[in-house]
């Protein structure tokens, strides 16, 4: 075995000289190591690399990377462990590949940030690369080397639960951010020991799950598939994410896992891809169940003939497709291209250089790191709601009632996808306020309600009781972790349990009542928004949300969020996005609602118009939406030409001033609508948008620049281009209001 290893290592030698005295590119350099070994292998040895596996049993995984069937692990956390697998792949196997180590570190190892719902309120996406740097570092020092993030599925429907993990609704802002963790979680150098390999998920259209139910159908067609699911991905792809994922769901009645057009045709020809898929977990399995595969030999031919690479857990590949190859059912050139794209990824990270982990790293829970989640979550917490200046608490407020589930929950504040974190570790909002407060007010706790689900009513009273012994009433309230994310999808959008009527019964005592919603997704919280005071929202905030959230509620911190998506008035509604097109009979804002109509009133007497008679067709509030302690004003809006041509880039100036009495800051937006199109187009499409801080009183002039090529799109006949015509443009605060002029671009 050993001397098989010395002449593969003595051939890889020989290219690599060779590729030195012709200067070759690094890449160049990698291309022929992999060829070189790729001549090496037995096809049994190919399969092994094309083999995932979520170890139960250290000693039989072992025996089986003796025998070259493992590519990778997951869910091995121990870096003790990882090194005696890297040991064993290294010197016991016939040719000594190093095992590439993955894990779900969707929004932080060990030190726990915002989920990305939550990191996507920030539109800041600076604030997302570094939460992913942060991941990367503490979950590097543990051996792990390629992690399953960022999910960039565009996200309209609030019942699949794991819009949690998306970076909201809007394709642009997805596309922003999801390039940001790419970038955070691979570093400068993918070879780099703190660098993991980012995975581009879910491919595609997951996100459009029907009716909101996980690993449901989807049905988009190619040009909406094009406009709205993959300009996320293409910006993955240009931020050089190292691999893709397949996702579970079937479009158009094609599970994504065998689905050439978009495996092939988009990723691999038009985008020049060259990194490695993974299916999702068991994905390529689960194709005989949506009756598209016959037998496991079925599911790994087309998964691999659409040009997947790796399998993860299933195990179809390595059990079928030796037998495929003697079939001719599959060539011999495709396996030979997944595994070359395998390998590549292994040397980019440098694993064949430096496969152990160098332990033990004190790495995890770094000041640095906890205080960088501070600010994440200071930035992705939304003031929905401030009647009357109720925040931030002033020296008026002696003693505050601490009230709710969520006030000192440091499980259910993590949210979903945190397999690593500890509770122990985790500051909850009761905790800073006494800690970091305590000498300013009184505070008096009760939780009324023992979790989020709760219907046990008994401890309500005693709430109330402690909110009539304060000046005001902060209420923490959403939802606990186990309720978003994967395979959690809900029906309905309310608050669970007896939250709603704990806040009906707080705001009875006639005490000032901040409601602070803790929760993984945008909640249908009409009545609790009218019930309350003041209303912060903070999408699950991870290890240090309480110490933020506490210096927002007192005036620390001013709040900057912004609705990364649409919140319904009730369920009903979903899906409610901004990004809707108009219909012929667009709803009108004056439209007679159910109560408002007259008993045998006349058919058409209440309008013909798109929106619903209970509801309406307006959100509860807008997606880019988000208050301020203090207040922001627009003004002077104009356009470097309102004649453009699709050559050109229009650049957009406004002044913007901080006409209230704090200092903070406003995320400022740019829409833009194409009026008429060879098809139907948005009302409103997200272009650009910039956070800007100012001083009380301050002003600034602001500008924007949009190349005019960003506004093509996939038209009727299915070619990506600007169309001449009109446009209009919006410059404001969130998706529903803000200055506005209309400008033409014509052709060359």
């Amino acid at each position: 075995m050993k001397s098989i290893k010395l002449i593969a290592t003595a051939l890889i030698s020989v290219f690599i000289g060779s590729c030195s005295s012709q200067k070759e590119t690094p890449e160049a350099i990698i291309e022929n190591k992999v060829d070189s070994l790729l001549n090496l292998m037995t096809l049994e040895e190919k399969l092994g690399q094309m083999n995932q596996l979520s170890p139960y049993n250290l000693e039989e995984l072992a025996k089986r990377i003796r025998k070259g069937e493992v590519g990778s692990i997951l869910n091995v956390v121990n870096p003790e462990e990882i090194n005696k697998i890297q040991e064993v792949a290294l010197n016991e196997s016939r040719l000594g590949i190093p095992i590439l180590v993955a894990r779900d570190v969707i929004h932080g190892y060990k030190t726990i940030f915002p989920i990305p719902l939550g990191q996507a309120a920030t539109f800041n996406p600076e604030i997302a690369e570094q939460g992913a740097r942060v991941a990367a570092i503490e979950a590097s020092s543990d051996g792990i080397r390629w992690t399953f993030a960022p999910m960039i599925d565009v996200s309209r429907d609030p019942r699949w639960g794991r819009i949690a993990e998306s970076c909201g609704e809007d394709p642009y802002l997805s596309a922003v951010i999801g390039a940001a963790m790419v970038k955070g979680y691979q570093g400068e150098s993918l070879n780099a020991p703190t660098a993991i390999a980012a995975c581009a998920k879910h491919f595609v259209a997951y996100g459009a799950a029907e009716g909101g139910r996980d690993y449901n159908s989807t049905f988009i067609p190619e040009r909406v598939l094009r406009n709205v699911y993959l300009p996320p991905f293409k910006a993955a792809v240009d931020a050089g994410c190292a691999t893709f994922m397949t996702s579970f769901n079937d479009n158009d009645g094609v599970p994504s896992t065998a689905n050439s057009f978009v495996l092939k045709d988009v990723l691999r020809k038009e985008w020049k891809y060259d990194g490695m898929v993974v299916t999702d977990w068991a994905s390529a399995l689960e194709m005989i169940n949506h009756g598209f595969c016959t037998d496991e030999k079925d599911a790994a031919e087309k998964s691999v003939n659409a040009g997947v690479d790796m399998e993860m857990v299933s195990e179809t590949f390595i059990k079928h497709l030796k037998q495929s190859i003697t079939d001719k059912k599959v060539a011999m050139e495709t396996i030979d291209n997944a595994v070359r794209n395998i390998l590549r990824l292994k040397y980019r990270l440098g694993l064949f250089d430096n496969p152990y982990v160098v332990t033990p790293q004190s790495v995890k829970y770094a000041e640095k790191h906890l205080q960088t989640a501070r600010t994440a979550v200071e930035q992705s917490a939304i003031l929905l709601k401030n009647a009357n200046q109720t925040l931030p608490l002033t020296d008026k407020v002696k003693t505050l009632a601490v009230i709710g589930p969520m006030a000192d929950a440091p499980y259910e504040q993590m949210g979903t996808w945190v397999f690593d974190g500890e509770k122990a570790h985790t500051q909850t909002p009761l905790m800073a306020i006494k800690q970091m407060y305590g000498n300013q007010v009184k505070v008096i706790f009760e939780k009324g309600l023992e979790y989020s689900r709760d219907k046990n009513t008994k401890g309500i009273s005693r709430a109330v009781n402690a909110a009539r012994q304060a000046d005001a009433v902060v209420v923490f309230v959403g939802e606990e972790s186990i309720l978003s994310g994967e395979a959690h999808s809900l029906a309905n959008l309310n608050l669970q349990g007896a939250q709603s009527l704990l806040i009906k019964e707080l705001s009875a005592t006639g005490k000032p009542v901040i409601t602070v919603v803790m929760a993984g997704r945008q909640l249908a919280i009409t009545k609790e928004v009218e019930a309350s005071n003041a209303v912060l929202y903070s999408f699950h905030p991870g290890t240090m949300g309480g110490p933020a959230i506490a210096d927002i509620l007192f005036g620390k911190v001013n709040p900057s969020g912004k609705t990364p998506v649409t919140f319904p008035r009730i369920s009903g509604q979903v899906p409610i996005y901004y990004a809707q097109h108009n219909t012929g009979r667009p709803a009108n804002p004056t439209e007679m609602l159910i109560d408002d109509i007259p008993v045998e009133a006349g058919q058409t007497s209440i309008g013909c118009r798109s929106f619903y008679l209970d509801a309406g067709n307006s959100p509860l509030f807008p997606f880019g939406y988000g208050l301020s302690y203090t207040t922001f004003e627009y003004s002077s809006l104009t356009l470097s030409s309102e004649k453009l041509t699709t050559q050109d880039s229009l650049s957009v100036s406004f002044t913007l001033k901080n006409t209230g009495h704090y200092d903070g800051t406003e995320v400022v937006q740019l829409y833009i609508q194409d009026k008429t199109g060879s098809v139907t187009r948005p009302v409103k499409e997200l272009k650009r948008f910039q956070r800007i801080t100012l001083k009380a009183g301050e002003s600034k002039q602001v500008s924007l620049s949009i190349p005019v090529s960003e506004l093509a799109f996939w038209g009727y006949d299915m070619k990506f281009e600007v169309e001449p015509g009109d446009f209009r443009l919006w410059v404001g605060t969130n998706s529903s209001e803000g200055l506005t002029k209309d400008f033409s671009v014509s052709a060359l």
